[in-house]
């Protein structure tokens, strides 16, 4: 068992330079070739670019999970109760302006601009999911001391 799939999201305005926030979540995922940019306009006609990084292959998106750290993974396992939803997936906030300067934070919504992941976990009948959620971030943790 471990993470079906992975996708982070982050939102950048028309003055932001988006290939900023490209490089940063490769760099999460480990992957550049994993991120898209898509342009657009808001709602109010203003420049805005989406920048996704997705990892669709268990194995390489189970692994993904290791680039977070033992800090972070263990934060996470702290607050699944509140990060896990009723589909299996885990929903991680990191901050934006951190992740940018290379550091790590998990966060929640708030004043700071985020960036957004899912962790979709492979929960077969029988399984909890809470406890395949404690499993591969523990999987995860072990992984990133290695």
């Amino acid at each position: 068992m471990g993470v079906h799939h992975v996708s982070w999201q982050s939102t950048a305005s028309g003055l932001e330079d988006e290939y900023i926030h490209a490089a940063a979540l490769g760099w999460l995922v480990g992957d550049d070739e994993a991120v898209s940019i898509e342009r657009m306009n808001s709602y109010h006609g203003s420049p805005i670019h989406l920048i996704t990084a997705e990892l669709k292959k268990r194995g390489r998106a189970t692994k993904s999970l290791s680039l977070l750290g033992v800090e972070v993974l263990e934060s996470l396992k702290s607050d699944l109760p509140n990060r896990l939803d009723e589909n299996n997936v885990i929903h991680i906030r990191l901050d934006l302006l951190d992740l940018l300067s290379g550091k790590l934070t998990l966060t929640s919504p708030g004043e700071r601009p985020t960036v957004k992941g899912k962790a979709k976990l492979e929960v077969y009948p029988g399984s909890k999911a809470m406890d395949v959620a404690i499993e591969t971030i523990e999987n995860a943790k072990t992984a990133a001391l290695n």
